[in-house]
């Protein structure tokens, strides 16, 4: 039964019904009618940010972790462009969020009304769809589908705009039972056919690859399971991007580390070589491919993905199954093992065997120091300290921490590792990790930050103090901005142009300033103290490490190289040809 009430109203009746708990936003003119709607119910947790865009990482955390979609609300103009960061991010990255602005009247819609912009237009490019609702009766039904569409096929960010005058005119309320069949509804089931003669490759195949991305993680738990039972099962080597890193686990017997630009040795070879790609969830972006023409060009290539745009779009395939990744899993083991289970045993051998050579490299091996902190051991430290916790989730700023968190931090399941991959957004982590710490209020949140990335976003710790979420912020502190150093040296004649600052914060008093705890450590044999220390404290941490200020992160393609051209740390191995900054292989 349809009920009568205001726009306003119907905004927290559409978010109760859709089951959202959480809502991330900051209060303006065009929203008030919202906020005081907010006011008046329980049932929905609002948190009070300190700028959009950390609003809407905060979302994107909350959401990465649960599997839920984000919910923001902010106001016009200013409000919502200040979202537009935060909506990229999650568009590249398949993150489900809902994000509702406030638009000046409709009637003054076109006038540069005050706070008023064009944010459909805005966000356009940046969402998976966007609606402005000018008539009340159409607001509920709106934002269903909304939720429906953002959370359908590839996740992705959507926008409701909301005129200040729908908000306080009344119209009648639909439930999301009550409204039509969405028209946006991806195929989740692939064609049989296909995964049949995929299956067909696998038997035979000598070299094969499972390279898997942040699609598996999306897809749900169900999908990492058949992923680490097919993996298992048949004894394929299996990779991950960025995104994917958690679907399959770091102990496990066929876990060869992360691909890409800063992806493991091993990694890279084996896809470079496989006579077999089978991509799980992942889209050929390039920081995986290097240089396109290059692309591991002896192998049959196999793509699994819901989004049938991200099939061909840099690398031709020559298998193309769209479909939810869980399903379409689900369905080659199925085919597989009533096949008979027949993988080719001695050719997995000799790859095996193959690989193995390559993972004697360690290229990972970098020269540790008693004097000065290395990042690495940094994170090793990190790693050793809270592999025992169940409850530990990661997130990430970007930068070279980005890089070695991925390569020295191991995550045993999916959900567990928040970063900007495709973006590659600098002030992601910190009001991210805020937003995992609020969906997940009794679990250990880092936040693996570099001093300059960190310093993006860092009013939101301002929010990890009112809301009591005891986030830990550990920054490796470089007083550069180390990627693009690093890049500078290598690329560009060491000419460093602005690649430093000189008046950097005291991170310790920024963190009394704030109202919470913070130590700084430069000593290499003080760091497991103060790392404990860290961990042990029962409200939000600053810990800011001294690091040694030139440490390179490797291996390394260097821009247009192929997979098989990669510069390695000069401790990685003996053999390696030096190269500038470190050993070309």
């Amino acid at each position: 039964m349809s009920r009568t009430m205001t726009g306003a109203r119907m905004v927290i009746e559409a978010l109760r019904d859709q089951g959202v708990d959480t809502v991330f936003g900051y209060p303006g003119g065009a929203v008030l009618p919202i906020y005081d709607e907010i006011f008046q119910q329980n049932d929905i947790k609002h948190i009070l940010v300190r700028h959009e865009q950390g609003a809407v990482h905060m979302a994107e955390g909350y959401a990465r972790s649960t599997g839920k979609p984000g919910v923001v609300l902010v106001t016009s103009g200013p409000g919502a462009t200040n979202a537009v960061t935060g909506l990229t991010d999650a568009l590249l990255d398949s993150i489900p969020l809902v994000v509702l602005s406030g638009q000046v009247p409709t009637f003054l819609i076109g006038t540069d009304g005050f706070q008023e912009a064009d944010t459909v237009g805005i966000t356009r490019p940046c969402t998976k769809h966007n609606w402005l609702v000018k008539e009340t009766d159409d607001l509920a039904a709106t934002i269903h589908k909304a939720f429906h569409v953002a959370t359908s096929g590839r996740p992705g960010p959507v926008l409701v705009d909301i005129p200040k005058d729908v908000q306080f005119a009344t119209g009648e309320y639909v439930g999301p039972k009550q409204i039509a069949t969405p028209s946006y509804q991806p195929a989740k089931k692939g064609d049989l056919d296909a995964i049949t003669r995929l299956v067909e490759l696998m038997e035979k195949a000598e070299r094969p690859i499972l390279y898997t991305g942040g699609g598996v993680i999306n897809s749900g738990p169900a999908a990492a399971q058949l992923l680490r039972e097919l993996a298992d099962a048949t004894g394929f080597p299996l990779t991950s991007t960025l995104m994917g890193l958690g679907a399959y686990p770091a102990s496990g017997k066929n876990w060869l580390g992360m691909l890409g630009m800063h992806g493991l040795y091993e990694a890279n070879m084996a896809m470079h070589d496989c006579d077999l790609m089978i991509a799980v969830g992942a889209r050929f972006d390039d920081r995986i491919t290097g240089r396109v023409k290059d692309f591991s060009p002896g192998s049959v290539k196999a793509q699994i993905d819901i989004d049938s745009s991200s099939i061909n779009k840099v690398i031709h395939v020559d298998l193309p199954i769209v479909g939810d990744v869980g399903h379409v899993l689900e369905d080659m083991l199925k085919v597989w093992k009533a096949r008979g289970r027949k993988t080719n045993a001695e050719g997995l051998r000799k790859w095996w065997a193959q690989i193995e050579q390559w993972k004697a490299v360690k290229c990972l091996t970098y020269r540790n120091s008693d004097k000065v902190i290395k990042p690495q051991h940094a994170l090793e430290r990190l790693q050793a300290l809270t592999a025992h916790r169940k409850d530990r989730y990661i997130t990430t700023e970007v930068g070279q921490h980005q890089m070695w968190a991925a390569q020295f931090l191991h995550f045993e399941d999916p959900n567990r590792w928040m970063t900007s991959g495709g973006l590659g957004t600098m002030g992601y982590g910190l009001p991210a990790s805020v937003g995992v710490q609020v969906a997940h209020p009794d679990a250990l949140v880092v936040n693996v930050a570099g001093e300059a990335s960190w310093l993006m976003n860092m009013q939101e710790m301002g929010t990890a103090v009112q809301f009591r979420a005891p986030v830990k912020q550990f920054i490796l502190n470089n007083e550069r901005l180390g990627m693009v150093r690093q890049w500078q040296q290598l690329l560009h004649g060491e000419r460093y142009s602005q690649s430093w600052s000189e008046s950097l914060p005291d991170f310790v008093k920024l963190a009394e300033a704030f109202g919470c705890k913070g130590r700084l450590v430069s000593d290499p044999a003080e760091l497991d103290d103060a790392i404990q220390e860290m961990l042990d404290y029962d409200g939000p941490f600053i810990l800011d490490v001294m690091v040694e200020k030139h440490e390179n992160c490797f291996p390394m393609i260097p821009s247009g190289k192929p997979h098989n051209e990669m510069i390695l740390g000069e401790a990685s191995t003996e053999d390696a040809i030096t190269g500038v900054g470190g050993a070309l292989v």
